[in-house]
């Protein structure tokens, strides 16, 4: 550890060195200046188009009488919408996600047939982590970070795949079978090595079932008594559901699709994904949920006094309170205005299990600073598209409710989004595109040398 530590050591030579990386800002005014789409988006904060997909379509505004008006959000896999799909897995009582990554990845929705096949390849495939996988990668270098090491998982694929360059789309669908299918190990078992190794907890590893679904392996192989209720399995399939697929456009899948463009194999487009979403941007915003909620449970004493509820998410809105970033987590998204259809979705069975593990007081308190918040952000930061609870506001209570820990949750929307990355890659290499390379426009003034011996 001692040369670990000398090696992370910050010298004040680097600190000098790093003064003048922070002296290097660009102008905010050249951004306008030369109309640059910073963070692809336009000033009202609409994506750029850069691509075209068939996977999924987000919508939130419709043309009316020539004008773009804000609407319901509704969310469509393959032309399919969203809450349909969910609806008919409720109404018919079975797990979905298997069947929601066949029409992901083949833009059709299987047959019975089909898709016990489907499944069986997903079952074999689950065993094809090489020996000693697990030991030699997985568990000898834990990271306090789980996507670092899901992510060095995958890079490490590569050297144990016979044919791990090949982009024919035979092999790499091939290649991304056995990631869908493994994903969930990756996943529990980077989880378990955290615990032994530097939390020095309890080392459980439990063999994934064949006979279970997805969600119900995850529950499975992460509890040491292997109990779940059919309500806990139930829901976290439909988490996984709901976070499998969200557009060409966010960040991790907008990445999947620029590496993939440059030519390099499965294993690098996936880990490059992953590291998108370990940003705290993109895949971990309901962690600060559950942490901000945790503050305001803390900290407003009537947790049915609206007024005392609206006080304090003022203080969080103005920098005062919790993380002082201005930020009511949860709360408004990148595409959605009036709703998200994959929160709308949740909320209904959210209320569902916080009545089985006795929490619907919490449910209660996150239902009103949904309403509150949505209405204080409205009008405080004057926005007029509409603002209302993400997916994140209320998938951090369910993992909490599961009793998930919370350095799971961002490799569980993972677990998820490797079907729509690797759907997204297949159309990428299907449609053969040019390398993706934008443009940026160089604002540095050209200057004289001068030779080092005169500087």
């Amino acid at each position: 550890m001692a040369a670990l530590n000398n090696y992370s050591k910050i010298t004040p030579e680097i600190e000098a060195l790093a003064k003048k990386c922070c002296e290097q800002t660009i102008k905010p005014e050249l951004y306008s200046k030369f109309d640059v789409k910073r963070g692809l988006r336009d000033v009202n904060g609409k994506g750029v188009l850069t691509g075209l997909t068939e996977i999924s379509e987000i919508i939130s505004s419709k043309m009316i009488d020539g004008e773009s008006i804000p609407c319901d959000g509704e969310l469509y896999y393959r032309g399919y919408d969203v809450k349909k799909l969910v609806q008919s897995f409720i109404d018919d009582n079975r797990f979905g996600f298997e069947e929601t990554t066949y029409l992901l990845l083949f833009s059709e929705l299987p047959t019975i047939e089909e898709l016990q096949s489907f499944e069986k390849i997903l079952v074999n495939y689950r065993n094809i982590m090489p020996k000693n996988f697990v030991r030699d990668v997985i568990m000898k270098k834990p990271s306090e970070d789980l996507m670092n090491n899901i992510a060095r998982s995958v890079l490490n694929m590569y050297a144990y795949d016979g044919n791990p360059d090949d982009l024919s789309i035979t092999n790499v669908l091939r290649q991304s079978l056995e990631l869908i299918s493994i994903f969930p190990m990756l996943t529990v078992y980077s989880y378990h090595a955290k615990n032994y190794y530097l939390d020095k907890g309890s080392l459980i590893i439990h063999r994934p079932q064949p006979n279970l679904s997805t969600a119900e392996n995850i529950l499975y192989m992460l509890r040491p008594d292997h109990k779940y209720t059919a309500l806990e399995a139930m829901i976290l399939d439909l988490a996984l559901i709901l976070h499998a697929e969200h557009g060409g456009g966010n960040n991790s899948t907008f990445t999947t699709h620029v590496v993939t463009s440059s030519g390099t194999d499965t294993y690098a487009a996936i880990a490059a994904a992953l590291s998108s979403l370990k940003g705290p941007k993109h895949g971990g915003a309901n962690i600060k949920v559950v942490k901000m909620l945790n503050d305001i449970k803390r900290n407003v004493n009537d947790w049915n006094d609206d007024q005392e509820i609206e006080e304090y998410l003022r203080k969080i809105l103005h920098k005062e309170a919790f993380d002082k970033a201005g930020v009511i987590y949860g709360l408004g998204h990148a595409v959605y205005s009036i709703s998200d259809p994959r929160a709308q979705i949740f909320k209904g069975y959210v209320e569902k299990l916080s009545i089985e593990k006795g929490r619907t007081r919490e449910f209660k308190l996150y239902s009103k600073i949904e309403k509150i918040a949505a209405e204080l952000i409205s009008k405080e930061r004057k926005i007029y598209k509409g603002v209302s609870a993400n997916i994140d506001f209320y998938s951090g209570f369910v993992y909490s409710m599961l009793n998930l820990p919370t350095e799971l949750y961002t490799p569980l929307f993972a677990t998820a989004r490797i079907t729509g990355w690797s759907a997204h890659r297949i159309e990428e290499l299907t449609n053969a595109g040019k390398i993706i390379r934008p443009a940026y426009m160089c604002v540095q003034d050209h200057r004289k040398f001068v030779p080092i011996t005169k500087r």
